[in-house]
């Protein structure tokens, strides 16, 4: 796979290259990656739509085989059939979620700086949302559990948890999650934990932990979200999942949904199945490349004035501390600079920056040297 090749996405309605069309500015923003998805990804599709008819769509047995398969050997994780709820995306899920458990007027507890839904979500749903700030302890973001225990109310009943974190990069420990794990239980909180960045582990050594393997308690009070979407980059083709082993919760969860939820589309199913069962040697590459990229960000931020970054552990996105600057406006600036980057406010981090750095490496060297040159 040649992840160097500059692909035009002007003639796509792509929304990332939309947002500065007819403009000299480098789309570094919403999270989806400027390569071609793996070739059998796209050979799997092509197929399809030369079969025509695209009518009501169930999921494949295959899918579930490679999805239960790719649980076990990645992570250890034994799942069931019947666990696994399909959703046309996370942000789905994490509404969901919200709705499925407590009641309207709960609370709703989430770690900040976090993906927006996470923030509007309990909102939306009826709930209050309490947010916990991470602390950057001087090399990397941690949980503060003395502040995480002391925000919980009586009427706290769901956690969500982004593990690993967007926009921070964390890949949480296990001793962390067994902490959260522990209060969770002890204060009668379910947990709605995203892992859709899971794929997308950089560092060599570290490895995810999904939140439901902790323990058989853990896993009955823990609706996990995942998808093909972020790792595979096929975000626009509408396939996720929630894995759900308690009856109960995923009794609740599918009945907040039913009627109101659209279901999977075929090609989304279809792009899933070859994602997950075909495409371990473009997942291989892609990683050592999105590493390289990694490195090339973080050692160019050290060298920019007046900004700062901790070391990205997963994902393509670094979370650039941009408050010394005393810049009103951070988006702006970089924007006049020709790099469009998302404005940390709306994830609860403001004065930050998020980059995305899922493209090509000439790209992502010329959105560096402009960043550079504007803030000397």
């Amino acid at each position: 796979m040649d992840f160097d090749e500059i692909i035009d996405r002007g003639e796509t309605s792509s929304l990332k290259w939309e947002r500065y069309r007819d403009r000299d500015i480098l789309p570094l923003w919403v999270a989806d990656m400027d390569f071609r998805s793996p070739p059998a990804v796209v050979h799997a599709l092509q197929g399809r739509v030369a079969h025509g008819v695209f009518g009501y769509t169930l999921a494949p047995k295959e899918l579930y085989d490679a999805i239960i398969g790719h649980l076990a050997e990645d992570f250890g994780w034994q799942v069931e059939v019947e666990w696994i709820v399909w959703l046309p995306g996370v942000v789905t899920g994490l509404n969901a979620s919200c709705r499925a458990v407590g009641e309207a007027g709960d609370d709703v507890l989430t770690l900040t700086p976090v993906y927006p839904p996470f923030l509007s979500s309990p909102r939306l749903s009826g709930r209050n949302t309490l947010t916990i700030p991470l602390v950057d302890d001087g090399k990397r973001w941690t949980l503060d559990m003395d502040s995480i225990e002391q925000a919980v109310t009586p009427r706290t009943r769901l956690l969500l948890l982004c593990n690993p974190h967007n926009p921070v990069g964390r890949v949480y420990e296990e001793r962390e999650l067994a902490q959260l794990a522990e209060m969770c239980e002890r204060r009668g909180i379910v947990i709605c934990s995203d892992e859709i960045h899971s794929g997308l582990i950089l560092d060599r050594g570290r490895r995810h932990i999904p939140t439901a393997t902790l323990s058989q308690e853990t896993a009955s009070r823990t609706i996990t979200l995942l998808a093909p979407s972020k790792t595979y980059n096929i975000p626009g083709l509408g396939c996720s999942f929630a894995v759900i082993p308690s009856p109960v919760l995923r009794q609740r969860f599918a009945g907040v949904i039913e009627g109101i939820v659209p279901h999977v589309n075929a090609l989304g199913y279809t792009a899933a199945l070859a994602a997950y069962r075909d495409s371990s040697q473009w997942h291989h590459e892609l990683l050592e490349y999105l590493a390289a990229n990694r490195d090339l960000v973080e050692e160019s931020v050290g060298r920019m004035p007046g900004v700062t970054m901790r070391h990205v552990e997963a994902t393509y996105l670094a979370w650039v501390d941009c408050t010394k600057l005393e810049k009103e406006n951070p988006a702006a600036f970089f924007e006049e600079a020709g790099v469009g980057l998302s404005d940390g406010k709306s994830f609860g981090g403001k004065g930050f920056m998020r980059l995305n750095f899922g493209c090509p490496r000439s790209l992502l060297q010329e959105a560096l040297h402009r960043m550079e040159s504007a803030l000397r």
